[in-house]
């Protein structure tokens, strides 16, 4: 479909975003760079929404498709050595949004070579999908009201399948999650007569505990939900005990039940253990992503789509990973899509800091984006 030099330059799209990584809500540069490549190709392009969103919109027509691609990157020091490594220090794209770019770019350019029949493309490029919320930022600033679409899909890169694989779940693909941050304080004082003082370095361990163990004694084994705690700050010194720490974590679930219940039993589990240990606590808890749940009629057109490339489209379980499209699948039907994108040999996953998108896989993701397009305004 794509001639070699389309996408050699594609491949170095790719590897120029890598080497210039932008934050969620600061991607000016990777914006501008996707705003003149669109228009050069005679795309209509909107930006300004989520404030370094892009939007692009080819055709006419009653019936529209959206395809989104994520462009931000993370705070990750990279480790990889690459000749294209991040310039920027403490920036990295270590989840693969600057080879999602660089593929939906590519579809751009085909479908604008090839025109829309049926309908139009919206092309979704949105900022800050790494826990800040940018879809749902973006749907505030009216993006479905000023671009309706029948239905909108989104891809990412999935280093845990093969290359050929391609999995679009009919419901639930990735999980609802929340953070929490909570705050110990007692009496402090020296190590050598902890009885005087509060025990809040004890607190927060058995909170620590406790807390993993949540879902399993409070959910059904039939029912996904998972705590983490990710991070204890507290003391500074070796014979001290201190008198404030902090814990924080993630929740993680798919029924909303499930969810509701993990947030009740969390505030009971640090009352107690803090009021066991003499201390006082407070919880700031905070839901940031739904679950992404896909539309089975979308879902099922684009394992459609994938088999007639030749994808295996197998069933695979879902992920308690989260991912703010599911804000998009909340508004409008559609689906999210894994493709298999590792590598043989050493394959670092997602979000690690030696992480390394498989260009390999890009003229294929494309190819699917464009396939998929067609047959979307084709129903």
């Amino acid at each position: 479909m794509f001639d070699s030099a389309h996408i050699a330059e594609a491949i170095a799209w790719r590897h120029d975003l890598h080497r210039h990584p932008e934050l969620g809500f600061q991607e000016e540069r990777t914006s501008k760079l996707i705003a003149e490549l669109l228009q050069g190709w005679g795309w209509q392009v909107h930006t300004g929404l989520a404030q370094t969103g892009v939007v692009a919109r080819l055709g006419e027509g009653d019936r529209t498709v959206g395809l989104r691609a994520d462009i931000d990157a993370l705070p990750i020091e990279e480790a990889t050595g690459l000749d294209y490594a991040s310039l920027y220090p403490g920036k990295m794209h270590a989840c693969g949004h600057d080879g999602h770019t660089a593929m939906l770019l590519l579809a751009a350019r085909q479908i604008a070579a090839e025109r829309v029949s049926g309908g139009s493309v919206t092309l979704i490029f949105q900022p800050a999908e790494e826990n800040d919320g940018g879809a749902r930022v973006m749907i505030e600033d009216g993006l479905f009201r000023r671009f309706p679409c029948d239905a909108v899909f989104g891809i990412h890169n999935w280093p845990g399948l093969a290359p050929g694989r391609l999995v679009a779940r009919d419901s639930e693909m990735m999980a609802a999650f929340a953070i929490f941050e909570i705050a110990i304080e007692g009496r402090g004082g020296h190590a050598a007569m902890p009885e005087q003082g509060d025990g809040v370095v004890a607190a927060a361990a058995r909170m620590t505990a406790a807390l993993q163990e949540l879902p399993a004694r409070r959910l059904s084994p039939l029912v996904p939900g998972v705590v983490s705690v990710t991070q204890i700050h507290t003391g500074s010194a070796f014979n001290v005990c201190p008198d404030r720490a902090v814990v924080r974590g993630t929740a993680r679930w798919f029924q909303p039940e499930a969810g509701d219940e993990i947030e009740k039993r969390l505030g009971e589990v640090v009352e107690g253990v803090a009021a066991a240990h003499g201390c006082r606590a407070s919880v700031d808890y905070q839901r940031r992503y739904p679950a992404t749940v896909n539309s089975a009629a979308e879902a099922t057109l684009a394992r459609r789509v994938g088999e007639t490339m030749g994808f295996d489209t197998s069933e695979a379980g879902p992920s308690m990973a989260s991912e703010d499209f599911a804000f998009m699948l909340n508004a409008q039907r559609g689906a999210y899509i894994w493709l298999g994108a590792a590598r043989e040999g050493d394959n670092p996953g997602l979000h690690s800091p030696y992480f390394n998108f498989n260009d390999d896989v890009l003229p294929r993701g494309a190819e699917f984006w464009v396939r998929l397009a067609r047959q979307a305004l084709a129903v």
